[in-house]
């Protein structure tokens, strides 16, 4: 249990030293878009779609201005959940499917 807590207190840490969350930004907003991502953007709810515009939006003005947000409105590590993440394995499923399908 004390490496669990160990390792849990290592990824906080290295999230925080990322940076990315000073800009308010989620870790699913960071991910590099690929032909996979790209498509489960377009799967994503137009609530999420449109948060996700935002931050990355606010996070663009902020790094042209080199600011950071003021430190209250930092993502937390505990708030940041993968929302992306659901939808990008159902469309490597897909693609993997497909592929394996094409190779008959």
């Amino acid at each position: 249990a004390g490496g669990g807590r160990m390792i849990e207190r290592l990824r906080k840490w290295y999230y925080n030293a990322a940076g990315f969350n000073k800009l308010g930004l989620m870790r699913d907003d960071i991910l590099h878009e690929d032909d996979d991502v790209k498509e489960a953007l377009k799967r994503l709810p137009e609530h999420l779609y449109n948060e996700r515009v935002f931050r990355i939006k606010r996070a663009l003005d902020l790094s042209l201005k080199h600011q950071i947000l003021p430190k209250d409105q930092w993502v937390k590590y505990e708030e940041d959940h993968p929302y992306l993440e659901p939808y990008l394995k159902e469309v490597i499923r897909e693609r993997r499917e497909r592929e394996a399908w094409n190779k008959k």
